[in-house]
């Protein structure tokens, strides 16, 4: 079949290598003019996760590139240590970058997949036939089937979901992160610093210790803004964060010169179903929770679960949405429910940062954190398919 994906981070080229292995013509359509190269680490816990990683052949570059994780050290304003969590609280089993999965992902698929950067899908017209796309670029073509693998903030559900079909639940916290140089000589430990309902941390560069990454979190009800303009973006972060001590003043001044900002809202979506006719959501399109949840690991079995259910329904897409959802909708929503993440990071008054403190700092409650996250993970049940070895087809690189 001819399939459109929508999304080139995670779950895109995830689907993208197993339909490409079907036989299937696969495109992958981004709005970014290229790779992302943002973005934190992200971690793979429990055999589930690492069992599809192995079966798509990336495993063992995986492991080449994983980070080991930081420990996470908490501190007050004079850097004195209030709470320490050791590296595997936040690392998993396998824990790389995000820009390294997505590339390594990228790697792995594009023999058999065409990518199309810089260009975003504008219409979709879905009919008996087929689903008549247009771009923005103003290109018009018919797909068999469109995944939205897009993110939360889904083109693809956006045009295809009636609004009252979705449900946008904002969790109270908003995320933001940006690279600045290492100029505090951070090493080891990732440092981090609360006031009641917000954080600030910085931890070393994995791949550049001349180089840091932030991590700022906070309370807010919900914003308005662009998410195409990141002056705007870095404005919220400037009115948040002003006045506060620590190191803070000094990474708000990498703040400007930031190209690669991450910012966004902890908020989590859900649909009524994962497809319509021909048209199906993947990962954090369809079932996402923007921080602190198994976003990463639940989107690449997705799209392995998905592929799996086209190559066993012998193409009979309908069929094969309905398994696939009935497979995972039960599990995944488990693993999705990122509302703590935010209150987590940030609780919201001075009693909270107290007592979080004191009972992570307790290795029995520690290692209680680190076994739920495990439990988590194996929820979903993994099975068996037979997917063919590829079409033998060249994949293309459209450059918009």
């Amino acid at each position: 079949m001819k399939v459109l994906v929508s999304g080139a981070s995670v779950a895109g080229p995830s689907a993208a290598l197993w339909l490409g292995r079907a036989g299937h013509d696969v495109t992958v359509v981004e709005i970014a003019p290229a790779l992302r190269q943002g973005g934190y680490a992200v971690d793979f816990r429990g055999e589930v996760f690492t069992t599809v990683l192995d079966r798509m052949g990336v495993l063992s570059d995986l492991r080449s590139l994983q980070t080991g994780g930081n420990a996470m050290r908490f501190v007050d304003a004079s850097g004195r240590q209030l709470m320490r969590l050791p590296a595997e609280f936040a690392g998993g089993e396998l824990e790389v970058l995000r820009a390294d999965l997505s590339r390594v992902l990228y790697e792995h698929s594009r023999a058999q997949a065409t990518y199309r950067f810089g260009d975003s899908i504008a219409s979709l017209k879905e009919h008996a036939d087929g689903v008549d796309v247009r771009f923005e670029s103003g290109l018009e073509d018919t797909y068999d089937l469109v995944i939205g693998a897009d993110g939360m903030h889904s083109v693809v559900r956006r045009l295809a979901w009636p609004k009252e079909r979705v449900v946008e639940r904002h969790l109270n916290y908003y995320v933001g992160g940006w690279e600045v140089p290492n100029t505090l000589g951070i090493s080891g430990d990732t440092l981090m610093y609360n006031v009641p309902g917000k954080l600030a941390s910085v931890g070393a560069d994995r791949r550049d210790p001349g180089l840091a990454q932030t991590l700022f979190v906070f309370k807010s009800k919900e914003l308005t803004y662009d998410r195409r303009d990141l002056d705007q973006q870095k404005a919220i972060l400037r009115a948040q964060y002003t006045g506060l001590g620590w190191h803070v003043p000094e990474l708000l001044k990498g703040l400007p010169a930031a190209t690669e900002l991450y910012f966004d809202s902890i908020s989590r979506v859900s649909v009524d179903r994962w497809s319509t006719d021909r048209i199906v959501l993947l990962g954090d399109a369809g079932y996402g929770a923007t921080f602190g949840a198994l976003g990463t690991g639940t989107a690449v079995v997705g799209a392995y679960v998905l592929a799996g259910e086209l190559a066993q329904a012998g193409n009979n897409f309908r069929t094969a949405f309905d398994r696939y959802e009935a497979r995972l909708r039960k599990s995944v929503s488990a693993t999705q429910d990122g509302s703590r993440a935010g209150s987590f990071m940030a609780p919201a008054t001075r009693f909270g940062l107290t007592a979080r403190n004191r009972i992570l700092d307790i290795p029995f409650f520690n290692n209680q954190m680190i076994k739920m996250a495990q439990k988590m993970s194996e929820l979903i049940e993994l099975p068996d398919y037979s997917i063919g070895a590829g079409s033998g087809q060249e994949g293309k690189l459209v450059q918009e």
